[in-house]
């Protein structure tokens, strides 16, 4: 993969980590009920999310960085599928939250062309 595409995927992890951060109560409120601590764990999917961006910028550590951004996003998966639900209920954003339901396995397999 050129560099272009390594670089979008790094700035796309910075800026959506820096993003919880900015919005936290975005994030906070799509957090399923079950998550302990949901302000604790937005922080530390944002910071993740930031480290992980600027590691797969690093060659030594790029594969490892790419397996993490995979990881992460199985991980906030059922965040999503909540955040899907909550809109179907309300009636908005139905469109934009299921779309990012497989959206999320085109970004797993653009972390995988890094590994």
């Amino acid at each position: 993969m050129g560099n272009f595409s390594l670089y979008l995927l790094a700035g796309l992890y910075i800026l959506a980590g820096t993003m919880h951060f900015i919005y936290p109560k975005v994030y906070i409120s799509i957090t399923p009920k079950w998550v302990p601590s949901p302000a604790v764990i937005n922080v530390l999917v944002g910071i993740t999310e930031i480290t992980l961006g600027i590691l797969v910028l690093v060659p030594e550590t790029q594969v490892l960085a790419a397996w993490g951004i995979i990881a992460l996003l199985i991980a906030v998966f059922p965040a999503n599928w909540y955040h899907h639900q909550k809109a179907r209920r309300r009636g908005k954003m139905v469109a934009a939250t299921l779309i990012r339901l497989p959206l999320q396995l085109a970004l797993i397999w653009w972390a995988w062309l890094y590994t």
